[in-house]
């Protein structure tokens, strides 16, 4: 058994001024548009005292390799010593590719501005090609600081706020029961786990107060997930955004009870989660049980799809991709962590389940 995490976390409010403490010379901003037309180009280099700075400001979901191909070589061009991924899960993904490929060893540091991915403590990063998500793993890629600052949480939208938040209790729930958990990543998921099922509902509705705590364990199930694993729930997800771009939060919280379902050689782990969680079951049945339905109801109370039909995929386009999205889950190293060895029958029956109707 082994635990570490090498990520320096810095947490509270106004946190991004410790920037200046880095000794930042020549600085790369990763971000999308909307950070590099706001302001935020000049404020970082203010912030982080740098001499001299340039902004890789392309970023989109779902990141393509093509994508990152193109900041590598601003990357390789520019020399920073530093790089810097504000943003969202997207933008922390592209900038570790960069700096995976790239020819300069520069340290980087991860200002996540989502409450979901917890890429800022995770040596993953998801990469699209050819319509296929494909999982970056190299403990290169793990951020060397990461600031999670309140200030940048107060505006988030409704929609960003459940599915970021779902995508945390996906993690949370899947390192728990991973083949690698440890009683140190059990401590982590559990923790993160309990508190976004119980808090996120008031983010949802406008409760900026408890954002950072929700913050704070997007970042405890990344550190979980990253020595523990994840499962089927992920490699589904990976599958299906691949292929139809729908928010990788939103397509956990479509999979995740079916998931739960079919992992039955945990359900003790499940049931545990569900205690540990506050919610009732003396017997294991019982207990699983109110932890899909408990997830259910959140879904239904952040005002999510229940269904692929629901999110917009018909069921047409999951049969006429079908053997491609099971291919592509089964190859995922998702599934190389997941409790209970991986089927194509068993991707085929979820899949089915969770489709729903036109």
């Amino acid at each position: 058994m082994e635990f570490y995490c090498k990520t320096r976390i810095v947490s509270g409010q106004g946190v991004l001024k410790e920037l200046k403490s880095l000794n930042i010379r020549r600085l790369l901003l990763v971000c999308d548009p909307f950070f590099a037309q706001n302001g935020w180009g000049q404020k970082m280099k203010e912030l982080s005292g740098a001499e001299a700075m340039e902004v890789f400001d392309g970023i989109a979901p779902d990141p393509s390799a093509e994508l990152a191909a193109q900041g590598t070589a601003k990357m390789n061009a520019f020399q920073p010593d530093t790089v810097v991924a504000l943003g969202g899960g997207s933008a922390m993904d592209c900038a570790k590719a960069m700096v995976f490929f790239s020819e300069c060893p520069a340290k980087l540091i991860a200002v996540p501005t989502t409450s979901g991915s917890g890429s800022e403590v995770t040596d993953f990063a998801i990469l699209t090609h050819n319509g296929v998500k494909h999982p970056l793993i190299d403990e290169k890629i793990c951020p060397t600081v990461a600031i999670l600052d309140s200030d940048l949480l107060s505006t988030l939208p409704k929609k960003l706020i459940a599915d970021s938040g779902f995508d945390v209790l996906s993690h949370a729930a899947e390192a728990y029961v991973a083949t690698g958990a440890t009683p140190f990543t059990d401590a982590l998921a559990e923790a993160a786990f309990a508190s976004v099922l119980q808090n996120l509902p008031s983010s949802f509705q406008g409760n900026t107060e408890i954002r950072l705590e929700i913050h704070t364990c997007a970042t405890m199930a990344g550190i979980a997930f990253t020595r523990a694993g994840l499962g089927l729930c992920h490699a589904l997800a990976h599958s299906l955004g691949g292929e139809f771009h729908i928010p990788h939060g939103r397509l956990n919280a479509i999979l995740l009870p079916s998931v739960i379902e079919h992992n039955r050689s945990a359900r003790g782990k499940y049931a545990l989660l569900a205690r540990r969680a506050g919610l009732p079951g003396v017997s294991e049945t019982v207990a699983v049980r109110n932890l899909k339905n408990a997830l259910c109801k959140l879904r239904q109370e952040l005002q999510m799809p229940e269904s692929l039909s629901a999110a917009g995929i018909s069921p047409g386009e999951v049969w006429n991709k079908r053997e491609k999205l099971i291919t592509a889950a089964l190859q995922d190293p998702c599934c190389s962590t997941n409790p209970q060895t991986v089927t194509a029958e068993t991707v085929a029956k979820i899949l089915g389940e969770v489709t729903g109707r036109g």
